[in-house]
């Protein structure tokens, strides 16, 4: 359970460093005149994302789950997948990567990196992560309800970045209007 609590603390540690980055990245988004959207459902996410690391360590620990070598492995690489890609994302969006729903107006939508393959590719590293971290070590409760809880939190979510990017002035209106149809 030790090292297990370990490896739940080192992914809140990297939700740590990315609000960091996020906060940074409003800065400079903020600064060029940028729009915030969906304010309302940021308070869920952040819930549920911290429920996520809570329920880990709860479900492990009253429910005595155990460590299975034969799903527990192949899961921590999935996890280590997932915040390679969330990393990736981060890199190939900048300083317009963010935790929010942020625009900054006339910038073209970003299609490099991970975005050339997905329109939302942080998400499917989300899901990941989500299904992985709990079970590394058989937190099967956590992880199903995780996953329908974000499911509905993500169909929110991309409406609110699709809205955001469609409402946009600049080369990202057009973009954004061709990938809803």
């Amino acid at each position: 359970m030790i090292w297990y609590a370990t490896l739940v603390a080192a992914v809140a540690a990297e939700r740590v460093a990315e609000l960091v980055v996020a906060r940074g990245n409003e800065r400079w988004s903020l600064a060029r005149g940028a729009t915030v959207s969906g304010q309302g459902h940021y308070p869920a996410m952040v819930a549920l994302h911290t429920g996520l690391l809570a329920g880990c360590l709860v479900e492990v620990w009253l429910a005595d789950r155990p460590f299975q070598p034969v799903l527990g492995w192949p899961m921590l690489g999935v996890l280590a997948a997932s915040q390679a890609l969330r990393w990736w994302c981060i890199g190939t969006l900048g300083p317009r990567w963010n935790t929010r729903v942020i625009v900054v107006p006339g910038l073209p939508l970003v299609t490099g990196g991970p975005y050339r393959l997905l329109r939302h590719p942080n998400y499917v590293a989300v899901v990941a992560e989500g299904v992985a971290l709990p079970l590394v070590h058989t937190a099967w409760v956590t992880a199903a309800a995780f996953t329908v809880l974000n499911a509905v939190l993500l169909g929110v979510r991309v409406r609110c970045e699709n809205e955001a990017l469609a409402a946009c002035p600049g080369p990202a209106l057009a973009a954004a209007r061709d990938a809803g149809s």
